[in-house]
């Protein structure tokens, strides 16, 4: 079921959107089978090999329902531009009033639309500002529940013991240095870069211009993917900096009640 959901997100804008050319179908089927297939393996298998927090449930689900949330909707509105229902009018209404809501000065929406080329027609303006604002909206929504669950309901102490190696495969703690002081480094620099990458990534992509030929959104699947991974990327940076700051956490209070229990025994002797 993991690798069938992870399928159809791959394959929802080319579903929804019109007009998708033969080469886009076949190259979208080959990536959703090669993603479907590839959680199926890590998701059944004992030993992890990349994902992190396999065991640590709602955390990879909360990413999975944003992401897909986000490209189902901006699918919906790319849809309305030429096959223009209640729903995709009644979204790209909430799209526009999030976008000129966000789009103010040195907001991370204002630098996405400053990336455009100045010579861009304003229907795409538009539409970017759009998919920006709505995809942004939806990565501060996950990020505020995941930090729910986290200081209000305990995540993960509530689903049983935390096994790092299981959920941090990435992550050796024997690999030297004390194991708290990496986890909050680690966990610094994620939170770090996930709040500048939504600044930086424009920046970067509209200094490049100069050398390379300007980014062009005028294609609505390129429009989906690029304004998703521009605002999941870094709310999955800050995400994963929380949970792993949570771990340290939890580490420190085992530390803390062992040389509690310690102290008291050797009182007792």
């Amino acid at each position: 079921m993991r690798g069938f959901l992870v399928a159809l997100m791959i394959a929802t804008p080319a579903l929804v959107v019109p007009g998708v050319t033969i080469d886009s179908s076949q190259a979208t089927v080959l990536i959703a089978l090669l993603a479907a297939f590839l959680t199926f393996v890590e998701y059944n298998s004992s030993s992890p090999s990349i994902v992190e927090f396999r065991d640590a449930a709602p955390f990879n689900r909360l990413r999975f329902v944003a992401l897909f949330l986000t490209v189902f909707v901006l699918s919906v509105i790319c849809k309305g531009k030429t096959d223009p229902t209640l729903l995709t009018g009644a979204l790209s209404s909430i799209g526009t009033i999030i976008g000129n809501s966000i789009d103010f000065p040195f907001s991370p929406v204002r630098l996405v639309v400053l990336m455009l080329p100045a010579d861009a027609e304003a229907e795409i303006v538009d539409s970017v500002r759009i998919a920006a604002g709505l995809a942004y909206l939806v990565s501060l929504t996950a990020m505020a529940a995941f930090l729910f669950l986290v200081r209000v309901l305990g995540w993960p102490s509530r689903s049983g013991a935390f096994n790092v190696w299981v959920n941090l495969p990435l992550f050796d703690p024997t690999a030297g240095g004390d194991v708290l002081h990496r986890l909050n480094r680690d966990a610094r620099i994620n939170i770090a870069l996930g709040f500048l990458l939504p600044f930086l990534i424009p920046a970067v992509v509209k200094m490049a211009a100069d050398l390379l030929n300007p980014i062009t959104l005028e294609n609505p699947q390129t429009l989906i993917w690029t304004m998703s991974a521009w605002a999941f990327l870094p709310a999955s940076m800050i995400m994963r900096g929380i949970a792993m700051q949570r771990i340290a956490e939890m580490i420190r209070d085992q530390r803390k009640r062992a040389y509690a229990n310690a102290e008291g025994d050797l009182q007792l002797a």
